[in-house]
């Protein structure tokens, strides 16, 4: 296959075909006509001798070469968009820039604050804009429309870049007037009623299965470990709801230990160790090897490492 005859635009159409496997939408991500991506998809099979996506009865499915292909020019993309990407002198002080950043609510309620304070004494009109886990998908960072992502992440794409921004234990938050404070041990614990919330990775969450302990994280492993369970009373994703619910309702919310700190000054709640062992959890920033070199960027989360580290000191 000779190169220098290849219409390089079309590993651009075979990069978005094989992500959303529809033609339409991958016409309408490339701002063209569908009929100018059907021409791609066909030129496409000529040049490697496949048919690239084969109609069945679950839409367009990716071949075997196909499949094969795909990393390979996602990876040749990436790199070549980094070559070409200009280099810019970069003025915090005099900066407008928007940073759009992925981050759960535990991340966004205990970092977010000290990030904004350090902004203000030093870029004071740089502007954040958080997102949620489930607005975003790894492709949205990995193409860099996202600066980056904040959370706790079981599994990630080799491409991305990563920092470890800090570790946290946890911490069990209660209201003070639950009837286990006075006697808080293992089986006080087993006996009350929980809130179980946790966000972890990207995208939409799914329902959760009381009976699934692999599935429910950190706290329930822990305690499948001694043979024990919890009684659940609640699932959610949101931190807040679970603290407010440890209040109102005689909840016990195990969460990470930052994110209970929250209410160290109240005095209408309660936080305690764990009446048992919980492996830490480790919070990451993660972006795209497209912003890796840009100036905004690099500047920007060395102030994330410089806010965690803030945080740190005071709790």
């Amino acid at each position: 296959m000779n190169i220098s005859k290849i219409d390089l635009n079309l590993l651009i159409y075979l990069d978005v075909l094989l992500r959303e496997k529809n033609v339409t939408r991958a016409a309408s991500q490339l701002n063209i006509t569908q009929p100018a991506m059907s021409n791609g998809l066909k030129r496409l099979r000529t040049l490697f001798n496949d048919p690239i996506l084969v109609r069945t009865s679950d839409g367009m499915v990716p071949t075997e070469r196909a499949r094969t292909l795909a990393p390979n020019i996602r990876k040749i993309l990436l790199e070549l968009e980094e070559t070409l990407q200009g280099e810019e002198e970069f003025s915090e002080h005099n900066s407008q820039r928007v940073f759009r950043i992925m981050a759960s609510d535990y991340a966004a309620s205990t970092l977010i604050p000290p990030l904004l304070k350090q902004l203000n004494q030093v870029a004071p009109n740089i502007t954040l804009d958080i997102m949620t886990p489930s607005d975003v998908t790894f492709h949205d960072v990995e193409a860099g429309k996202i600066d980056m992502a904040i959370n706790r992440f079981d599994e990630l794409p080799q491409s991305f870049h990563q920092k470890a921004i800090w570790r946290d234990t946890f911490s069990c938050l209660l209201s003070a007037d639950n009837p286990v404070v006075s006697k808080f041990n293992l089986n006080t614990y087993l006996g009350a009623k929980h809130v179980w919330v946790s966000k972890t990775g990207f995208g939409v969450g799914v329902g959760m299965d009381p009976k699934d302990v692999q599935k429910l994280g950190w706290v329930d492993e822990a305690l499948a470990r001694l043979g024990k369970k919890r009684d659940i009373k609640v699932f959610t994703r949101n931190y807040h709801v679970a603290m407010q619910l440890a209040y109102e309702d005689n909840l016990i919310a195990t969460l990470p230990t930052k994110a209970a700190m929250l209410h160290k000054n109240d005095s209408s709640f309660i936080i305690v160790k764990p009446p048992f062992d919980i492996p830490d959890i480790e919070l990451k920033m993660i972006w795209s090897p497209l912003l890796h070199h840009d100036a905004s960027h690099v500047w920007f989360r060395q102030l994330v490492i410089a806010a965690a580290k803030k945080c740190q000191e005071l709790h």
